[in-house]
């Protein structure tokens, strides 16, 4: 009998109401795979498939000219801590149609999101070293957990098609370690965790800081925190993007949220104004959605909201009202290539970090299979 529970569940279409569901071609990278990118349709079956030459550094989405944006994990590379190789990324790629690179920057200390724009630059999440004082003074977390002394703090990037520098912002510089203080419960190697970045409409910069259990809004001319959630609105969430009436949509994994005994996962959408949440979906037994770690949303055209139950490797869909419509398992299980990762994961996970479904219109010859 098949040992691995995900598996024995069944994997490929769970379920499909053609009238409810917004139609397209949904996109994901298997984390434990070697580089394969998928497109499937709505009945789950692949209609366009990249092979990359790295393993996934977290996640691919398309841009507007076809070209795949692709965050790689840089190979032999050291880890500057334990939870390091599974998070990592270091090759920022855009590659054609059948697979070609056609375009890289590297940056050793890249992890969990690079945001491609269209125009050639990349916004991506790094890392620097914090040692003596400024080490300790990050508040929180399990005391003397830092490796070697040192507590690796984020810094966000901006590069050019050429990889010049444009802009920069450093966490240790803009954050007040007493308002972003680790959960208690975190090891100190790592504050304050940015798992997304992304750029506002209005050119500014939205992050997501996981281990202290915050969204905030940066500014692009002084760097300060011009928004931030209110404490206790969100809990470990990640992805967290802006939708066109302003407000932001946030997978809100629910990691120690405060007054809930049960754990679970929900989607919400922040009236970024107010700070209050405007929409929410969990799934109607709210326990059996959790997702410890990692997540994804995104708001489509008709309304509805793809769903990444990351560590599951499901993907799903649901209406405004709560109504899933579509559900898919991914069905690629493999190993971490890393010992050090599959000591901490020694299964053989589906797992993905985010999915993006695009219209037909938008994906030209890639909707008709190749």
């Amino acid at each position: 009998m098949d040992q691995n529970q995900r598996r024995r569940r069944g994997t490929g279409l769970i379920a499909l109401d053609t009238d409810a569901a917004s139609p397209g071609h949904t996109l994901f990278a298997p984390l434990t795979g070697g580089g394969e990118v998928y497109l499937v349709d709505l009945h789950g079956e692949p209609v366009h498939t990249w092979h990359l030459p790295y393993r996934p550094g977290r996640h691919a989405r398309l841009l507007a000219d076809g070209r795949l944006a692709y965050n790689g994990v840089l190979p032999g590379e050291q880890a500057l801590f334990p939870m390091w190789h599974k998070y990592r990324g270091g090759v920022m790629l855009k590659a054609a149609a059948d697979g070609t690179v056609l375009h890289e920057h590297r940056d050793p200390y890249q992890h969990h999101d690079a945001h491609h724009l269209d125009d050639g630059r990349i916004l991506y999440t790094a890392l620097e070293p914090l040692r003596g004082d400024r080490a300790a003074a990050v508040r929180g977390g399990v005391a003397g957990s830092e490796p070697d002394g040192t507590v690796w703090a984020d810094t966000i990037k901006e590069v050019d098609a050429d990889g010049t520098l444009l802009w920069s912002w450093r966490a240790a510089d803009h954050l007040d370690p007493a308002g972003y203080p680790l959960h208690p419960d975190y090891s100190r190697e790592h504050w304050p965790l940015i798992n997304s970045v992304t750029p506002l409409a209005d050119g500014n910069v939205l992050a997501s800081l996981r281990s202290v259990s915050a969204v905030v809004v940066i500014s692009r001319e002084t760097g300060e925190v011009l928004w931030r959630t209110e404490p206790g609105t969100v809990s470990q969430q990640h992805d967290p993007t802006e939708l066109e009436n302003g407000n932001f949509l946030v997978f809100d994994n629910g990691v120690f949220r405060p007054g809930h005994d049960v754990p679970y996962s929900r989607v919400i959408e922040i009236d970024r104004n107010g700070g209050k949440v405007a929409w929410e979906y969990h799934d109607p037994a709210r326990e059996s959605f959790f997702a410890p770690f990692m997540g994804s949303a995104q708001r489509l055209p008709n309304g509805n909201t793809l769903v990444t139950d990351s560590p599951g490797g499901r993907i799903f869909e649901v209406t405004p009202d709560g109504y899933l419509c579509w559900e898919y398992v991914v069905p690629y299980f493999g190993s971490y290539q890393e010992s050090e990762v599959r000591r901490l994961f020694p299964a053989e996970p589906n797992a993905l970090f985010r999915a993006y479904r695009y219209p037909a219109e938008v994906l030209g010859s890639l909707a008709g299979g190749a």
